[in-house]
């Protein structure tokens, strides 16, 4: 190659790679929508906040100096160092680690995954959590823990890649790395208050739905954009995710059949993520007939782990060490038994001689004896320095990682981002004096601290009026109270019968202690004749009738 002439690449390459990036991109706002469907409704933007957070503060920290300490070409066996901080020397030129693409598209596609490793370890501890703390953790946490770990696997003097660790996709560096950084999180959190509760359920099976499709879709460029090349071992790994995620989801269905004769939507994606989570290491290393085996073997071990999650020590929100850690060990312990030297042989030129060595299945059985030293290696090191990082952030003032009890019963979204995922709510404010003027009140009659007492402002409802509970009240006793009369749009105040009271997000209008007794359920069709377009009915909960709201309307 003439040193004074412009490096050539294949332009298929290079599109290939740069598609793949913007697949693995729709992975994180797919991820978000994936927890937000698993979580509770009133925590559910939180979850969408943080994937693209991580998506904007990782971008940052991966072009100052996170590149640059991950794949430094002449860093040490432990951690690269900043040639190639602020961008310098990324353009044209190939990486060594990607010869068949420019530098600048493999400083792209990776940023992608160091991306999407963080947020990932945020569904475990959801629902309680504070957003700003957790934002600063991003910059922390990438730095110490991702960047040392995947220079490890996939730097070009990284001591694992020297052993021969093989770990095609991600294996180690994404999944064990988050999913042990996501015990160490819930560790240090600790339970939430309602653990366990049955309202701790998936409020919206459409959003994992959806998220499922956008995961599995950008799947195939997270795996087989990892050939770094448009050539049959990127086909090759998009085959074998395809068939793992599906195998992995039907069986996760029978499995759970087997309990409530049911057969489920959540269910499926979680098995489908699950195979995709287990076959990434080994995607380009096995046969398409091997990765049935990742799909049934890691959906099957992930589903159990799930069963028994109330044995765990730690409250796994939403399962990311029995899905990602789980499946990402099983699959990298099966990629040193299954590995193929003719699968590997895919990304080579015809004839080549150097092909390395595939696991135990060519008789390589010390390829496993690899992958379980890179399994431990990767699992001490991220828990114990996650640990560390958020125990020291903890102590710090103003750096609460949980949020206060009043806060987690009133839910993230609006203690922490003053939104909620579903219509409209006026703006909350807080009230120091511990008095509550209007809106919400305390979720305690006993409640006087002065510390903040969220509350309902003042502010104009484009929405329909919210009725009072209670048909015998007087349109003057309503306003006396604080709630809307028949007409006009007045602010939601707290009752003042002392009872305690909430706000249902559901169906925007005020519950007692005594309401959630009952069910939230949806709101009936009705036909209303001819002259009347079909709409939907009021709900009818306790002694409010349809009838009721059109006497009042009149």
């Amino acid at each position: 190659m003439d040193p004074t002439k412009p490096t050539e690449y294949k332009p298929g390459d290079i599109a290939w790679v740069l598609t793949s990036t913007a697949l693995v991109f729709l992975m994180c706002p797919g991820l978000g929508l994936f927890y937000a469907g698993m979580a509770r409704m009133k925590h559910s933007l939180s979850l969408m906040m943080l994937s693209v957070l991580a998506v904007a503060m990782i971008s940052i920290q991966w072009y100052l100096w996170g590149y640059s300490l991950t794949f430094s070409p002449t860093g040490g066996p432990f951690i690269g160092n900043l040639d190639h901080a602020l961008g310098r020397g990324i353009g044209w030129e190939p990486h060594p680690s990607a010869p068949h693409i420019p530098s600048s598209a493999f400083f792209l596609f990776q940023l992608m995954f160091a991306a999407i490793t963080p947020a990932l370890a945020y569904g475990a501890s959801a629902e309680r959590m504070r957003i700003m703390p957790s934002i600063l953790f991003l910059f922390i946490w990438s730095t110490l823990v991702y960047d040392v770990i995947t220079y490890w696997v996939w730097g070009y003097n990284g001591w694992l890649t020297k052993m021969g660790v093989m770990d095609y996709a991600g294996g180690t560096p994404v999944h064990i790395s988050s999913g042990s950084a996501a015990v160490a999180y819930a560790m240090v959190l600790g339970k939430r208050k309602d653990y366990n509760h049955p309202s701790t359920v998936p409020h919206n099976v459409a959003f994992v739905f959806i998220g499922t499709a956008l995961l599995w879709f950008g799947w195939f460029g997270f795996n087989g954009g990892s050939a770094l090349a448009a050539d049959a071992r990127g086909i090759q790994a998009i085959i074998n995710s395809h068939l793992s995620a599906c195998v992995g989801g039907l069986v996760w269905v029978m499995m759970d059949y087997r309990h409530n004769k049911k057969l489920t939507l959540i269910g499926f994606c979680t098995g489908a993520v699950a195979g995709l989570a287990t076959i990434t290491p080994g995607s380009g290393f096995v046969s398409s007939s091997s990765s049935l085996a990742f799909g049934l073997v890691g959906s099957a071990v992930c589903n159990i782990c799930v069963s028994l999650k109330s044995k765990y020590h730690f409250d796994d929100a939403l399962d990311v060490f029995a899905v990602h850690y789980v499946g990402g060990l099983i699959g990298l312990v099966m990629t040193g038994i299954f590995a193929q030297q003719s699968i590997i042989g895919l990304s080579y030129p015809i004839g080549a001689t150097d092909i390395p060595m595939g696991g135990w299945l060519d008789g390589n059985f010390q390829q496993v004896l690899v992958q379980l030293a890179a399994i431990g290696s990767v699992t001490g090191w991220a828990f114990f320095v996650t640990y560390g990082i958020l125990w020291l952030m903890n102590k710090v003032p103003g750096l609460a990682l949980r949020l206060e009890d009043h806060e987690e019963e009133l839910g993230t979204d609006i203690a922490q981002m003053g939104e909620t995922a579903y219509g409209y709510l006026p703006m909350l404010t807080t009230n120091l004096k511990g008095d509550v003027e209007s809106g919400l009140s305390s979720t305690s009659t006993t409640r006087g601290e002065s510390d903040s007492n969220l509350h309902m402002s003042t502010v104009e409802s484009t929405s329909r009026p919210v009725r009072n509970s209670q048909k015998s009240k007087s349109s003057d006793t309503k306003e006396k109270d604080g709630l809307p009369g028949s007409s006009g749009n007045t602010p939601m105040a707290a009752p003042t019968n002392g009872s305690n009271t909430t706000l249902n997000l559901d169906l925007h209008e005020l519950r007692s202690d005594e309401d959630e007794d009952h069910p939230r359920r949806l709101p009936p069709m009705t036909e209303q004749g001819s002259h009347r377009p079909t709409r939907l009915a009021h709900p009818t909960r306790h002694d409010y009738t349809e009838e009721s709201s059109d006497d009042g309307e009149k």
